[in-house]
């Protein structure tokens, strides 16, 4: 199968600068660091305490407090990462993002502050990542499985993994702030309120408790700001020096309790800005250890951020881990490599002809190509509209690697591939990918039409001459005359790449 060597990649050089920055629930966090000899070597971190999960609606709305915290923040981090090239930023959204109704509301904003590109990633890419982040902090020992828990504003992370691969994830709608609002509002405890959602948050764990029992660890780590300042509870009650243990997290829920109402709460080595949310990460917490029957769990230091930064270093590389993830997905669903291998070759080429005029660049290039092996998985389902099944496999999956919208750019590539191209078919990409989207669906219609006779052989000629709104294709006329279907295809590609808005104009030589 080919690859994208064609068009030249942009490795990290020694000196090069990497930012990552994740917009949580709880907390924004951002880290730079510097390239220098293979190694990352971290030269600055921001946090802030945004708590964006605090102004969610329950109707996927956001507050305009909330929504201004996040913008102050970002525009802050923005101002830190001015000098650093956009392709060397990587910025994630997560679970409160993930429930909005209109992402685009807080994200075009969101993006005009921190002056780049925001991407919004699902819960098991969120878990990827945090294992990431963990296991390059601390590497685990040669065999061993390790569990790694991440108890955010907004969700819950529950990863097992062996070395730097994982085996299982999942993630729950059951973070420390969501937890808070939902089981104790109006900041009222109480031992009969702890018990009930104690109950009821171990329920939704009990959906994965088995399989994670069964696959087993030797190790346990906990990621986030909730399991650092319960193992600071923990050692300031004198009850560990720093883990969370099975026999420390009753006694802490107890002295938690104490308080009546969470504004009350006293509990040593507590700070003031973790105190409103303390109570449901206790509560998550104590839910995970009677669901896993864990004993004890050390702390990370590492989270999504630091995975975020060593996901770049692969991205920048030759171990993308989305190729991987491409390469799984025509495996699943039995695709046919021959012929994607002739489409993705075309496309290729056509894409080397046309990159300049249309300022496509090597993530465009990588788009295309996933796209061009991904175009028949849609044949797994059924012949009939398959392009329309792949594109729903595409964008509903979880495919590790992978943002949401860079899943919804392959969707909507997909999906328009081959008839007629649906007004909605762009409608979940952001203005700033539609027109390269456009593009490059231009391109993979040719190319999937110019392969629909499945032949093995090369095609002679092959010209792709663009402009701003505009595809001229030129072919050999020999060749185009012993094709009387493509001859009759290429006559009414015009009219359906208008949908495009592309005006294209078949010509033969």
């Amino acid at each position: 199968m080919p690859v994208l060597a064609s068009v030249a990649s942009q490795p990290l050089q020694d000196g090069d600068q990497l930012a990552a920055v994740d917009i949580g629930s709880n907390s924004f966090h951002m880290v730079v660091a510097r390239y220098t000899l293979g190694q990352l070597r971290v030269v600055d971190r921001l946090r802030e305490t945004v708590r964006m999960a605090d102004g969610l609606d329950g109707k996927g709305g956001l507050s305009t407090a909330a929504r201004q915290r996040g913008l102050e923040c970002l525009a802050r981090f923005g101002q830190r990462i001015r000098d650093i090239p956009a392709l060397r930023v990587r910025a994630l959204a997560t679970n409160t993002v993930r429930q909005l109704a209109s992402p685009q509301s807080f994200l075009v904003p969101a993006e005009t502050a921190l002056g780049h590109a925001i991407e919004v990633v699902s819960g098991r890419e969120e878990a990827r990542l945090i294992y990431l982040g963990v296991a390059h902090a601390q590497p685990p020992k040669p065999g061993h499985q390790r569990l790694v828990i991440d108890i955010g504003g907004g969700s819950t992370e529950f990863i097992i993994g062996r070395g730097f691969e994982q085996i299982e994830r999942e993630s729950l709608q059951v973070g420390c702030i969501a937890s808070t609002r939902r089981f104790f509002p109006g900041g009222k405890l109480s031992k009969k309120r702890w018990k009930e959602a104690l109950t009821e948050v171990g329920a939704e764990f009990q959906q994965f408790a088995g399989i994670y029992r069964a696959l087993g660890w030797q190790e346990a780590l906990g990621s986030s700001g909730t399991h650092k300042a319960i193992g600071e509870i923990c050692a300031a009650m004198k009850l560990t020096k720093g883990a969370i243990t099975a026999e420390a997290l009753p006694q802490v829920r107890d002295r938690l309790l104490m308080a009546a109402n969470i504004s009350a709460i006293e509990l040593p080595g507590l700070s003031s800005d973790r105190r409103p949310i303390i109570a449901g990460g206790v509560l998550v917490l104590e839910a995970a250890f009677e669901a896993l029957g864990l004993q004890r769990l050390m702390v990370s230091k590492a989270a999504m951020r630091e995975g975020i930064l060593y996901d770049m270093l692969g991205r920048g590389s030759d171990n993308d881990p989305r190729d991987a993830s491409v390469a799984s997905l025509t495996q699943r669903y039995g695709v046919d490599e021959s012929q994607t291998a002739r489409v993705e070759g075309t496309a290729m080429r056509m894409f080397e002809q046309v990159a300049d005029d249309w300022k496509l660049d090597d993530d465009d290039a990588r788009q295309l190509g996933w796209a061009a092996r991904l175009h028949e998985i849609g044949l797994a389902v059924a012949h009939s509209q398959y392009h329309v099944h792949g594109a729903y496999l595409i964008e509903h999956s979880d495919i590790a690697g992978f943002s949401r919208q860079e899943q919804q750019v392959l969707a909507a590539l997909v999906r328009t591939q081959r008839r007629g191209i649906p007004k909605s078919a762009f409608d979940a990409l952001p203005d700033r990918l539609l027109l390269s989207a456009r593009r490059k669906a231009a391109l993979l219609r040719l190319s999937v039409l110019l392969h629909r006779a499945h032949e093995a052989g090369p095609i002679p000629r092959l010209e792709l001459q663009a402009s701003e709104d505009s595809l001229q294709l030129i072919i050999s006329r020999k060749w185009i005359d012993a094709r009387p279907l493509l001859r009759a295809d290429l006559i009414g590609e015009p009219q359906d790449m208008a949908g495009l808005n592309v005006v294209f104009r078949p010509f033969v030589d």
